[in-house]
C-alpha cells in the first residue's frame, strides 16, 4: 500500500478528507480493492473525491487499497495540487476527452463529474458543456452496460428546477422545474435535464446501476477563487480590501452546502441501490439572500468594508437566474441517512483561510 503523505497539499483539502471518512464509516470499506474512474478530476468536486480516496488509503483502514483514474481535458486549467500525486501509484492521472475518449479501464464505480458548472464559464463553452453532459455520459453509459461496473454516479444540478414557484421552496426531488430550453442557461440546465433522462433509460432498458444527484450551491476549500460563483466573488473582494459589489438587487436567496457534507452525501448515493432515482444534496438552511451573505463575509474577513450595488455590463446576467434555490432533503435523509453538519458561519470562516492562502487561482 502507498503510506507517503500528501506533501504539499494544503492541509484543508486533508483535513476535508478525513472528515469525510469519519462521517461514512463503515461505507468506506465499500471502496476496498475496488477500482474507481473519476471525470472532471481536475474540478471541484474532483479534488475533494480524490483527495478522500487517497487519503482513506493513506489510512489504511481499507484491506486493499483502491485505485483511482482521474481524468480529465483541462479546459479551465491544471489546478496545482495535481502536480504533487503524480509520484503515486493508487492513481493514475490522464489528460482525456470524455467526447472522444471512449478506452476505458476496467472498473467497479464510475463517478461522472465533468462539467462546467459555473454559470460565466458554461455560458463561454455551451457546446462543450453540452457534450460533456450529453454525449460524454452517453459513451459512459455505453460502457457500464458491462458488467463490471457496480455502480455509476452522475451529477446532475438543482438548476434542472429552473425557477422554482414559492409553493415548492423546499424543493423536493418530484418538482418538475420552470426552466427555459433557450436562454442563455440552457446549455447547462437543459443538457443536465436530458443526462437524467439518459440515465434513467439505461437503468431501465440495459440495468446500467446510475444514481443522480442534484447539487445545491457546494463551497468550500479547492474552490477557485476566480470560479465567479457568488462565494469566491465575494472573497475576491474582502481579500482585496475592496467592498462587496453585489450585480442584482441581492434579495435572491441561496442555501449553501459545505463542501464535506456534500462529498458524504454523494458517496452515500453513490454506495446504495437507489438506482434510476435523483438525490438533492444540499443543506436545507439557513435560506440567505446576498445582501446577508456579503455582510456576514466581511464580518468573518474582520475587515472594515461594506456592500455596494452595481449593474452587470454583461445583459444576460440575471437572464433566467433563480430567485430562490432551497432543497428538501428528505429523501436522503430518511434513505441514505444522510446528514449536513457544518454550519454556513464555520463553512465559511475555513474558505476564508482557505482563500488567505490561495489569493489566486491555481495555475491556467
Amino acid at each position: 500500500m502507498h503510506s507517503g503523505k500528501f506533501g504539499k497539499m494544503n492541509n484543508q483539502l486533508e483535513l476535508n478528507a478525513k472528515e469525510i471518512i469519519a462521517g461514512l464509516g463503515s461505507l468506506n470499506q465499500s471502496f476496498s480493492g475496488k477500482k474507481i474512474l473519476l471525470t472532471g478530476a481536475a474540478g471541484f468536486l474532483g479534488c475533494h473525491f480524490v483527495h478522500y480516496f487517497l487519503k482513506v488509503n493513506e489510512s489504511e483502514i481499507l484491506s486493499e487499497p483502491c485505485h483511482i483514474y482521474a481524468w480529465d481535458n483541462y479546459l479551465r486549467g491544471t489546478p496545482d495540487w495535481m502536480d504533487e500525486l503524480e509520484h503515486r501509484s493508487d492513481i493514475n492521472i490522464q489528460k482525456r476527452d470524455i467526447i472522444t475518449d471512449t478506452d476505458y479501464p476496467t472498473v467497479d464505480y464510475i463517478i461522472h463529474a465533468a462539467s462546467i458548472a459555473s454559470p460565466t464559464f458554461y455560458r463561454k463553452y455551451p457546446i462543450e458543456t453540452i457534450n460533456a453532459n450529453v454525449v460524454g455520459l452517453q459513451n459512459l453509459l455505453e460502457y457500464s452496460k458491462n458488467d463490471s461496473v457496480v455502480s455509476f454516479l452522475y451529477f446532475s444540478t438543482s438548476e434542472i428546477y429552473g425557477d422554482p414557484d414559492p409553493a415548492n421552496i423546499p424543493t423536493k426531488e418530484d418538482y418538475r422545474g420552470f426552466v427555459s430550453c433557450t436562454g442563455p442557461r440552457a446549455c447547462y440546465d437543459e443538457s443536465k435535464r436530458l443526462g437524467e433522462t439518459l440515465c434513467v433509460n439505461y437503468w431501465q432498458v440495459h440495468d446500467v446501476p446510475v444514481k443522480m444527484v442534484r447539487p445545491f450551491n457546494n463551497y468550500g476549500p479547492g474552490l477557485k477563487i476566480t470560479d465567479k460563483r457568488v462565494i469566491p466573488d465575494f472573497f475576491i473582494d474582502v481579500i482585496n480590501d475592496k467592498d462587496i459589489n453585489i450585480l442584482s438587487d441581492g434579495k435572491s436567496t441561496r442555501t449553501f452546502c459545505f463542501i464535506t457534507d456534500a462529498i458524504d452525501g454523494y458517496l452515500r448515493v453513490l454506495l446504495s441501490d437507489y438506482n434510476g432515482e435523483p438525490f438533492n444534496i444540499g443543506a436545507s438552511q439557513p435560506e440567505i439572500d446576498m445582501i446577508d451573505l456579503a455582510k456576514k463575509i466581511i464580518k468573518i474577513s474582520g475587515k472594515n468594508l461594506k456592500v455596494n450595488f452595481q449593474k452587470s455590463s454583461d445583459t444576460d446576467y440575471l437572464t433566467d437566474n433563480p430567485q430562490r434555490r432551497c432543497p428538501s432533503i428528505e429523501k436522503a435523509k430518511i434513505k441514505l441517512d444522510y446528514k449536513p453538519k457544518i454550519s454556513l458561519e464555520e463553512g465559511l470562516k475555513r474558505t476564508f483561510a482557505y482563500y488567505i492562502e490561495h489569493p489566486k487561482a491555481e495555475k491556467l
